[in-house]
C-alpha cells in the first residue's frame, strides 16, 4: 500500500474514479405514449379491456381523423378497417388486447386512442384510455423543417429548437416530442391558446412564435434530458407532419471533478515525497536492523604450541652450550 502511494498515476486513477458519473435507469409513467418508427417497420399498441357485464366492445381509433382502426365486439369476431387490411395482427393477453401494425406508411402517423364502450343505463358510453402518438418517418417533401440537427449544451445550460410549420395557427396543433431515451410529449400547443408542458420540464421550457416558426427553449438542462426531440404538426383532416429532429446530448458534470482533481493533484504533490521518504526510511531501518543483527562470530584457531615448542628448543640449545 505504501509503495502504491508513491505512484502518482495509479493513485490518480483510483482517486479520480468516483468522479465518473453512474448511469441510472428507469423511467416515469407517461400520460401519453410516444412511438417513433420508420416506413416499413412494425409497432404494437396495447389496449386494456374490462371484462365486466356492462361492456359492449372496444376499439382502437385515430382520434383526429375519427377513423376506427379495429373494433372488438365482446362476443363476435373483430372488424378491421380496410385501410389496415393485411397489415394488422392482434392477440389477447389477459385483460389486454395487443394490436400490431405492420409495414408502416408515413400516412400512419396519427394519434391513436383505445376506447371501451360500456352500457350506461339505456345509452352506451365511451371510456377513453391512454393516447399513443405514432410518428412514422419517411422521405416525403411534406416533412417539417427543424434546426439545429444536433446540440451539445453543458450541464445547466439552455438549447433552442426552431420548428417551421406549414399551416396557419388557427388550424394547427403542435407537439414537441422526445422519442428515444424517454419517449414523452414535452410540449403541446393548440391554436397558440392552450398549451401543456411535460412535468419533467415544468418551468424550464419557454416558447414563442414568429410567423410560421416556433422557437422552443429548454433551460437548465440535465444529463437525463439527453434525447432526440422532434417537432410534429397536426393538420386538420390530415396525418401528422414531422421533422427530422434535434439530437440533444447534455455534457456530463465536469466542474466538481475538475475542482476535486486540482485538489488531488496538490495533495499528491505534497504527500508523494513524504510517502516516498517514509518508505525509504522504513527500508533503510530494515536494512540497518539486519546489518546490526547479532551474528555468530567467526572463530579463528591459532596454534600456540609452536611458540612453546620454539621456546623449548631455544632453551635446550642454551643449556647444551653451557655444558
Amino acid at each position: 500500500m505504501l509503495g502504491m502511494l508513491c505512484l502518482p498515476n495509479a493513485s490518480l486513477f483510483l482517486l479520480l474514479l468516483p468522479c465518473f458519473p453512474a448511469q441510472h435507469g428507469g423511467g416515469n409513467e407517461q400520460s401519453t405514449d410516444v412511438i417513433s418508427a420508420r416506413e416499413g417497420d412494425s409497432i404494437s399498441i396495447t389496449c386494456s379491456m374490462n371484462d365486466s357485464q356492462n361492456q359492449v366492445g372496444m376499439y382502437l381509433r385515430a382520434i383526429r381523423q375519427n377513423l376506427n382502426v379495429i373494433y372488438f365486439p365482446k362476443e363476435k369476431p373483430p372488424k378491421i378497417n380496410p385501410e389496415f387490411a393485411n397489415r394488422i395482427n392482434y392477440s389477447k393477453e389477459g385483460e389486454n388486447f395487443r394490436i400490431t401494425l405492420h409495414r408502416l406508411q408515413e400516412s400512419d402517423s396519427k394519434i391513436y386512442q383505445c376506447s371501451e364502450i360500456v352500457k350506461n343505463n339505456v345509452y352506451p358510453k365511451d371510456l377513453y384510455g391512454k393516447a399513443t402518438i405514432v410518428v412514422v418517418k419517411g422521405k416525403s417533401s411534406r416533412a417539417l423543417k427543424q434546426a439545429p440537427l444536433y446540440a451539445n449544451p453543458g450541464h445547466g445550460q439552455s438549447v433552442s429548437i426552431t420548428c417551421v410549420l406549414k399551416s396557419p395557427p388557427q388550424h394547427e396543433e403542435f407537439y414537441l416530442l422526445r422519442t428515444h431515451v424517454q419517449p414523452d410529449k414535452v410540449l403541446s400547443v393548440l391554436n397558440l391558446t392552450v398549451s401543456e408542458v411535460s412535468p419533467a420540464f415544468g418551468n424550464r421550457l419557454m416558447y414563442s412564435r414568429e410567423g410560421n416558426s416556433i422557437v422552443i427553449t429548454l433551460h437548465n438542462l440535465q444529463e437525463k434530458d439527453s434525447d432526440n426531440y422532434i417537432c410534429v404538426e397536426q393538420v386538420r383532416g390530415s396525418s401528422l407532419l414531422s421533422a427530422s429532429g434535434t439530437m440533444v446530448l447534455v455534457k456530463e458534470v465536469e466542474q466538481g471533478c475538475e475542482e476535486s482533481s486540482w485538489g488531488l493533484y496538490a495533495l499528491l504533490i505534497v504527500v508523494s515525497p513524504l510517502c516516498c521518504a517514509l518508505v525509504s526510511c522504513i527500508l533503510c531501518h530494515v536494512h540497518v536492523k539486519k546489518y546490526f543483527q547479532k551474528k555468530k562470530p567467526n572463530v579463528v584457531y591459532e596454534d600456540m604450541s609452536f611458540n612453546s615448542r620454539r621456546s623449548t628448543i631455544v632453551r635446550t640449545n642454551t643449556y647444551s652450550r653451557g655444558e
